[in-house]
């Protein structure tokens, strides 16, 4: 019999599915968001339904958190998982108001995860209902989508691409809630997208897909790390950070990774405030010595692991950042000139200099006010 290990997600599915292949194995953290992701047809929803138990394929095995769902001689049909599904585009009772959609889940269901209210609060739901889903915008029919959802006190949550149907703005109504329910639920999350811009702003974990079959898994920054795409134009990595600080004389928040302190402009957070930062291999170059004059404010010491040709005129370099090789991965995308002529190769210690970090979101809201704006100035 196959051990499983509580606190994962375990998959291995291996065979096709309506002539569809399918070569899915990985292990993964059941805790936060694990993105699925790839180009249309590349086999997400598929691995998502089997995953629900909703399709099967004979020889495959998935275990949530040390409780085995489907075995050589096991399979739990969907109705018997503990699993929540949203889909793309979601369906209400219409006749029913935004309170009797969620009363009627709630129902029938105890409160191990969230109850009523909580549900209500954490989704922003209460101004909302006493009106009728055919009168809520596409955004607000995914929140209520959402809040159905997490009364059926699942243990595990499947967003299949459900900001697919929205615009950028709806996007960016929605987006916070996603990373609300990430933070504040003991709740393992699987999200299905073909969207990278979406994945960056939530996802702890990421699963590459490619003509059905698996080819990347672990936490998101590594696998953005990984050849498949880094070489891609838009390669970057996102890194968790916290702040520390403010710099109220120069408008620049002070944030903490690893032991090694970021300085980006912006308005004053919470000290503890999570900021997960984007820095694009565009914006990171590289010297081989310190500069005794420069404008650029986050330079670290770094280890080039790979270098990976882009183009006729550039390479993608793979760094490990951190004085003390902490292992925090980050791309660099420079001229092959300045690679030949500052004598690179994998293995070299260098500087990575950070020219632009974009943040993607806030856990927690802005300070209004602060005491004294020059009280952790140094």
């Amino acid at each position: 019999m196959r051990e499983v290990k509580a606190g994962y997600i375990e998959v291995s599915f291996d065979g096709s599915l309506a002539n569809i292949p399918l070569d899915a194995q990985f292990s993964l953290p059941a805790k936060g968001v694990t993105a699925i992701f790839g180009p249309p047809g590349c086999g997400k929803t598929t691995l998502a339904r089997c995953i629900a138990g909703v399709q099967r394929l004979h020889d495959g095995f998935c275990a949530i958190d040390g409780e085995i769902w489907q075995d050589k001689t096991t399979f739990r049909p969907p109705h018997l998982r503990p699993v929540a599904y949203v889909f793309q585009l979601p369906t209400h009772f219409s006749g029913w108001s935004v309170r009797r959609t969620l009363l009627y889940n709630t129902s029938k269901s105890t409160s191990a995860l969230i109850d009523f209210d909580g549900v209500v609060e954490l989704l922003a739901l209460a101004p909302l209902l006493e009106r009728l889903p055919s009168h809520l915008s596409v955004a607000e029919r995914q929140r209520l989508a959402l809040g159905r959802a997490l009364l059926s006190q699942p243990r595990l949550l499947l967003l299949d691409d459900p900001l697919i149907v929205l615009d950028r703005s709806a996007k960016r109504e929605i987006m916070p809630f996603l990373v609300r329910m990430r933070d504040k639920l003991p709740l393992a999350m699987i999200y299905v997208s073909h969207d990278m811009a979406d994945i960056e702003h939530f996802s702890d974990h990421l699963v590459m897909m490619k003509d059905g079959a698996v080819t990347a898994a672990g936490p998101l920054n590594v696998v953005q790390s990984a050849p498949e795409l880094a070489r891609q134009d838009e390669a970057a990595v996102c890194l968790d950070t916290l702040v520390g600080g403010y710099d109220g004389r120069y408008g620049l928040l002070k944030l903490r990774l690893k032991g090694e302190r970021l300085l980006i402009p912006g308005a004053p957070l919470r000290p503890g405030t999570k900021l997960r930062l984007r820095i694009a291999a565009g914006d990171v170059s590289i010297a081989c010595k310190p500069q005794r004059t420069s404008s650029i404010l986050n330079v670290f010491p770094a280890r080039i692991k790979a270098s990976l040709p882009f183009d006729e005129a550039e390479v993608t370099l793979v760094l490990s950042m951190g004085a003390c090789n902490s292992g925090v991965p980050l791309l660099a995308r420079i001229a092959r000139r300045s690679f030949d002529a500052l004598g690179l190769s994998d293995g070299a210690d260098v500087l990575a200099e950070i020219t632009r970090a974009v943040p993607l979101g806030a856990a927690q809201p802005l300070l209004q006010r602060l005491p004294n704006p020059y009280e952790n100035v140094r």
